[in-house]
């Protein structure tokens, strides 16, 4: 390295000052703006031709430099392969591109780029080569310590980073082994490695809950609530004082019977309800009122509980521990809605004919005291009548929950009628010791409890859209695409190998997809077919344009009933206020304080549009950190088990071998494609089958298999089985545990 290196300024330096400069630039000008001598000028003049040769900027016939005029560049982000390669994902949503191995070296995941297309097809992708770096997304890393010929290194925990980061200064107290955060000093290169230093040691793998700080880390997810946030939460009160307060434009309805009902481990309450029948002239109805937490009435725009609870967006629920939106005083506290006090409320207040229709509605502030806190497994009891409770008090909640199940089944019956989507799925629920690690895995499937409340909150949420609809205020729709035109003719082929169809044509409709879910239910494929199914349809994200919910058939649909966890809830609430009082609610001035640091990808102040981004961009960082805490988790329980065999059934095929998924402990690891046996397999991924045209052995999803324990890598969160026999085939009779499936699109 020359005395040159520190001086001479960075490819990404010299295009941003001919990006921001309105001239061209010769060599001379460029010299006097980077400040550089005469013998420095000689290095850059061979960076300027390496660049110009690289496509990054051209020369024109009077020695002046500019950036490339090139019909073919294309922006987007990095998304690295772990095999050293990677692609780039256009933000115009076109095609990806592939990146090859010496292009993704100057680059970290996650990065934005602008690549030329410069070759044929690799990888199934046209080939690009890295023009210019537009911003460097990665700050920070979190890794584990270690030495590689003899300097101190940081291999990272993310293994779609597949760089080492080279210690710029000693590693302090930190030990070999142990997980540490390093703030990146300088990015990687074509020839060198990036660097960084030590600003944080956070623990060894067996570290009781290291797994989760590990994942708040990596994730970017906000896990320390500011101190400005602190100071306000304990100025609020720990109680309501009716009396003192009044009442003002609060309904009081402290005299019915709301009761929340919620999981066993469930700390925070933000919705309860009241079912009751009444007649409109010889015509049954229901009336059904569904109270929610009103955070609104304390969390106001631009505070600093606001700033905090839109930087997380959501609250992140892993197996041991919360990492909730807001703090626990107000989330555990005055805005949960603990049964036996006075909490305020905004409620929504429906008439629900026979027929599962919502003849009218209204929301209004309220003053509520909930009467009993029941989990589903209670409510479930209590309706079959197996409850071990006192006799009265089952009697009095039997009274409270009659009329509500009498109104779930209505609505089910009316969500079946007009189509709604029901992935009929077994999930498993985590179990965790005093240490954080796991203790067991059950499967945990949903009772009419969870169906009940489920119904309940539709209503809500789909009143509060059409509110905000009819008042043409602008807001948060949940919206949930058709599939794209491409998926649904891959699906259609792939079905009828199986001589089933999907009706609708053109454009499948949800109850097209509901009558073959139907068809399908009793099938020994079912778990194939619908995993199929599910793939072919898009994420549900948040977006102020309404285009409906495919999934649950709804022309209009929000999130109202979360607001204690869900940022969009939150704003929601604060739009159906301001239509009460007649007034416009403009998320434009935001947290403008927030917003001098964290902005939009154009630089401006967050909109509608830009805040149904970035809340979706949240909600799937969540998802994403818990599944890895999860599949650690998982990694850690199993480690012990090395060399003894499960049962299982495959559960995912790709072009490198099979998932499986074991019967009895729930836990899914990958039989590599040369575990698989004799036979050159195949991947067809029309068919989503691996064949052997050697042998004929094929693997489909939902065969069933027995499996050997051979390989846990707690660093990549990877298991790794070895096929020992395939018992039966997908075609033949399958039993299954069954597979967790994302409801991401609800």
């Amino acid at each position: 390295m020359t005395q040159y290196s520190y001086k001479i300024p960075s490819r990404e330096e010299i295009l941003s000052l001919l990006r921001a400069s309105f001239n061209k630039e010769n060599t001379n000008t460029l010299a006097v703006a980077f400040n550089i001598n005469l013998d420095e000028t000689k290095i850059l003049v061979k960076r300027l031709s390496a660049m110009e040769r690289d496509g990054q900027i051209e020369l024109d016939q009077n020695a002046n430099y500019s950036l490339t005029k090139c019909p073919n560049l294309t922006k987007g982000r990095i998304n690295n392969h772990r095999d050293g390669y990677g692609f780039l994902t256009p933000e115009d949503g076109t095609d990806d591109i592939f990146l090859p191995e010496k292009e993704i070296k100057k680059v970290l995941h996650g990065d934005q780029v602008q690549v030329r297309i410069v070759g044929g097809r690799r990888c199934g992708r046209l080939e690009g080569k890295i023009v210019e770096v537009l911003a460097h997304v990665n700050t920070h890393v979190i890794g584990r310590l270690s030495k590689k010929n003899g300097a101190w290194v940081v291999i990272p925990e993310d293994k779609n980073i597949s760089k080492y980061f080279v210690l710029t200064c000693s590693p302090g107290k930190a030990k070999i082994n142990q997980i540490v955060n390093v703030q990146i000093i300088e990015q990687p290169s074509r020839y060198t490695q990036p660097t960084g230093k030590i600003i944080e040691i956070i623990g060894d793998e067996n570290d009781p809950g290291i797994e989760v700080e590990v994942a708040v880390r990596k994730y970017g997810i906000p896990h320390k609530f500011s101190r400005g946030a602190k100071k306000l939460a304990s100025t609020l009160p720990e109680e309501i004082d009716v009396i003192e307060l009044g009442l003002g434009d609060r309904v009081d309805l402290r005299h019915l019977p709301l009761i929340t009902i919620d999981g066993e481990d469930a700390r925070d309450f933000d919705d309860a309800v009241y079912c009751e029948s009444t007649r409109s002239g010889c015509s049954k109805e229901y009336r059904l009122i569904v109270a929610i937490a009103d955070v609104s009435h304390y969390i106001k725009p631009n505070d600093a509980l606001d700033i905090d609870a839109l930087r997380r967006g959501t609250s992140v629920y892993f197996p041991s521990r919360v990492i909730p939106m807001l703090p626990e005083k107000i989330s555990n506290g005055i805005c949960s809605l603990n049964p036996g006090v006075d909490r305020f409320a905004l409620v929504c207040d429906a008439t629900i004919d026979i027929f599962g229709k919502i003849k009218s509605y209204q929301f209004y502030p309220a003053v509520i005291n909930s009467r009993a806190r029941l989990s589903y497994t209670e409510a479930a009891e209590i309706l079959n009548k197996k409850s071990e409770l006192q006799d009265v008090k089952r009697s009095e909640l039997a009274l409270y929950l009659t009329p509500l199940y009498a109104v779930f089944e209505i609505l089910l019956k009316a969500r079946q009628e007009r189509g709604a989507i029901d992935f009929e799925t077994i999930e498993t629920q985590i179990f965790c010791d005093s240490t954080g690690k796991i203790k067991k895995i059950l499967p945990r499937t949903r009772n009419y409890a969870h169906k009940m409340i489920e119904e309940c909150m539709l209503v809500a949420n789909v009143c509060a859209a059409n509110l905000m609809e009819c008042h043409k205020h602008p807001g948060l729709f949940r919206i949930h695409a058709l599939p794209t035109k491409e998926k649904t003719i891959a699906l259609r082929a792939f079905l009828r190998q199986f001589n089933l169809n999907l009706t609708g044509g053109g454009t499948s409709s949800a109850t097209d997809y509901a009558n073959l879910m139907t068809e399908i239910k009793l099938r020994p494929d079912a778990l194939l077919l619908q995993t199929m199914l599910l793939r072919s349809m898009q994420q549900a994200v948040y977006s102020p344009k309404n285009i409906g919910h495919f999934g649950l058939s709804y022309g209009s649909y929000t999130h109202f009933t979360s607001p204690i966890r869900r940022y969009p809830d939150l704003l929601t609430h604060r739009v159906i206020k301001s239509i009460l009082r007649r007034k416009i609610y403009n998320p434009s001035c935001l947290n403008e304080t927030f917003l001098l640091k964290e902005k939009n990808q154009d630089g401006k102040p967050m909109t509608w549009t830009s805040l149904g981004v970035y809340c979706s961009t949240n909600e799937r960082r969540a998802e994403e950190a818990t599944r890895n805490v999860e599949a650690w988790l998982k990694c850690y329980f199993i480690r012990d088990k090395i060399g003894e065999k499960f049962t299982g059934v495959v559960s995912s095929i790709t072009g490198f071998g099979i998932f499986v998924q074991l019967n009895s402990l729930h836990i899914e690891g990958l039989v590599h494609i040369t575990e698989l046996g004799r036979g050159h397999f195949q991947y067809n991924e029309a068919n989503h089958e691996l064949l052997s045209n050697d042998t004929g052995i094929h693997y489909r999803i939902a065969d069933q298999v027995t499996v050997q324990i051979k390989k846990v890598d707690l660093n990549s969160c990877r298991i790794n089985f070895c096929l020992i026999n395939k018992l039966s085939s997908v075609k033949k009779e399958v039993k299954y545990i069954g597979r967790d499936i994302e409801k991401s699109w609800i």
